[in-house]
This record gives C-alpha cells, sequence and structure tokens, in this order.
C-alpha cells in the first residue's frame, strides 16, 4: 500500500486534519500530481491558516502547475505568516520561489 493509499484510507475513516492534508498534498507533488496537491494543501489551509509549510507547499504546487500568477500571491501571504510567527526558514525559502514565479511571469509578458 502507498503512503497515498494509507493517508486516503485515514481520511476515508473520518480522520482529518492539516496535517493530514499537508501530508496528501506533499505526497501528490511527489508524484507529479500538482492539481491533487492544491487541492489537499487548501484544505490544509482551511484547518490552519498559520501553517508556514502548507503555505510554501502550495505556492510550489501552484508554480509546478504553471499557475505563477496564484502562486506570488499564495507565497507572499506564505511569507507574512511566516515571518509573523518567527519561521524565517520558510519565509526565504518561500521568497525563492517566489522570485522564479515572478521571474517565469515576467518572461511570459
Amino acid at each position: 500500500m502507498t503512503m497515498i493509499e494509507n493517508l486516503h484510507g485515514m481520511l476515508e475513516r473520518g480522520v482529518d486534519s492539516a496535517l493530514l492534508r499537508y501530508s496528501l498534498g506533499n505526497e501528490f507533488l511527489k508524484i507529479g500530481h500538482a492539481d491533487a496537491a492544491i487541492v489537499h494543501l487548501r484544505e490544509a489551509l482551511k484547518f490552519d491558516a498559520e501553517y508556514s509549510a502548507a503555505w510554501k507547499m502550495l505556492g510550489k504546487a501552484l508554480a509546478t502547475a504553471g499557475n505563477h500568477d496564484e502562486a506570488v500571491d499564495v507565497l507572499d501571504r506564505g511569507i507574512a505568516v511566516a515571518e509573523r510567527r518567527g519561521d524565517t526558514q520558510a519565509a526565504k525559502e518561500m521568497g525563492v520561489f517566489r522570485k522564479r514565479s515572478q521571474k517565469a511571469l515576467d518572461g511570459a509578458r
């Protein structure tokens, strides 16, 4: 049984949380399913809007899906959350992802 199957099994049993949704999003992104990752990462943030890692992963998933406009917006929001929480490493990483998405947008114009 794969990690995704195990995590989905938890959902089917009624277990749901920010960490479970983050984990599903992360696993889907690892196998190249950015759209599925985005769905679960959005759910993670509904549980906990202060979850820096979920903001970072959502921005990465959006960029992977080619949605750089939304990735920049999500990463801006995530950086604000991370800075407010004192999570400087996550803020720095999101800044790098944000620059890449902004560069992709600038190149497309």
